[in-house]
Parts: C-alpha cells; structure tokens; sequence
C-alpha cells in the first residue's frame, strides 16, 4: 500500500524504494528509448517467457537516485546495480500492466537491454515505474547541485 503523499517523499527514495517483482527476462532494443520499442520488446520476452516453463527469479528491485539494483530475493545475493546514468527508459506496459520493464545500457557490451519484471498488482508495476522517474529528477538535481558551485 502506497501513502497518498508517497510522490513527497523523497528521503525514503535516498536511501532506496523496495519492490519485490518477479525477473521476466531480458532482450536486446535498437533504440534507447519509445513506447512502441519497449511495448516490442516487452512482448517478446513474455512470449520467451511462457515458452519456458521454468520458475521466474522473485527479486528485490531497489530504486535511488543511484540507480537499480536487483537482489535475489531468496539467497539475499546481489545479481546487478544499474547506474541512473545507463537507464534511458522505463515504462508500465499498457497491454501487460503488471509489467515494469526498464532499458539500460550494459555495462560490458554496451548494448542495450531491455529487462521485464511481473509485479502482484497493476499498482506496484506503476508505483515502480513513478519512483524511477522520481529517482530520474532526484539524480539530474543532485547532479546540478553538485555542478552548480563550479
């Protein structure tokens, strides 16, 4: 359950929003951002996704002014921390709405992917997609700040 002045809230957001999806998949994008691409995208890795029948991976999604990182939500052990300055997008899907999914440029190939998670609730799936953009703002005024005395 999200407070009705959550959007307000900005310490917790310092220190990290938690949000436990389930691991969907990943696929390569051409482009780093755009509602068609990332819907493209999205279906193809559920498609990949109910093709495979095996269990999805439950993580623990954290959102900060940083970035993301995902955590394994059974072994606690860390499977990636994206920097904000390699996300160029997120979205809710409009056709899967309990689909967050965000692009992110790899940090070893530099190609980029797109990562899809299920959420329990349509909500949740936008409650994540909100505090990325939040964090987004969070980060670029952090960033002009620390420019600004230059």
């Amino acid at each position: 359950e999200l407070p009705e002045s959550w959007a307000d809230m900005q310490e917790p957001l310092l220190e990290g929003m938690c949000f436990t999806l389930k691991y969907l998949g990943m696929t390569l994008v051409e482009k780093p951002k755009g509602e068609d691409m990332a819907a493209a995208a999205i279906r193809r890795i559920v498609a990949m996704a109910r093709v495979g029948a095996r269990k999805f991976q439950k993580v623990i999604l954290t959102v900060s002014p940083r970035g993301i990182s995902l955590q394994d939500a059974d072994t606690k052990e860390m499977v990636e921390n994206i920097s904000i300055y390699r996300i160029s997008y997120c979205t809710t899907d409009k056709l899967q709405n309990k689909v967050f999914a965000y692009v992110a440029q790899s940090q070893e190939s530099g190609a980029l992917e797109c990562h899809a998670f299920l959420s329990p609730k349509k909500k949740i799936a936008q409650a994540v997609t909100l505090t990325v953009a939040q964090a987004f703002q969070m980060a670029l005024d952090l960033w002009e700040a620390a420019h600004a005395g230059r």
